[in-house]
């Protein structure tokens, strides 16, 4: 996780900038804690490891007190860029939460400019429902925010 976690082409577009080794093993120990969404992390994370490296991490966390609407998050490392390999590992992870826990609705939301991760949106089925100009500051600047949404029932259709 150190690997692409502290790059900052990697980290642009999140809300913490690139991290160090301590705040990745924070990171993990957060994110050993998130083992379900009906547990008081009211979360769950996983790395995501290819050829016998973890290279990428993706997460779900609960919204509200309804415990039906939840926010996905994922970052992964250049190098398995183009490979399908994010596109694989988020739809199986959505897959099991979608079986496991009675979700309404998941959502995602990310820098205007991250035109991957919105790529990644569209290819798992998520709709694009908002567009949000300069809504957020980050990093010493105003950015726009896209806004994804995927319903339980989106997926029967």
């Amino acid at each position: 996780m150190l690997d692409y976690h502290a790059r900052p082409g990697v980290a642009r577009y999140l809300l913490e900038g690139p991290l160090d080794r301590a705040g990745v093993i924070a990171k993990i120990e957060r994110h050993k804690t998130q083992v379900g969404l009906d547990t008081d992390a009211r979360a769950v994370a996983v790395a995501v490891e290819y050829e016998g490296s973890v290279v990428g991490d993706v997460g779900i966390w609960l919204l509200d007190e309804t415990n039906e609407r939840a926010e996905i998050g994922w970052v992964f490392s250049p190098e398995v860029a183009g490979k399908g390999l994010a596109t694989e590992a988020v739809a199986a992870f959505i897959d099991a939460v979608f079986a496991h826990f009675p979700l309404h609705r998941l959502e995602a939301q990310m820098d205007g400019r991250n035109d991957a991760s919105a790529r990644l949106c569209e290819r798992l089925g998520m709709t694009r429902e908002a567009y949000l100009r300069e809504d957020f500051w980050s990093k010493g600047e105003w950015t726009d925010t896209i806004k994804y949404g995927l319903l339980a029932s989106d997926r029967t259709k």
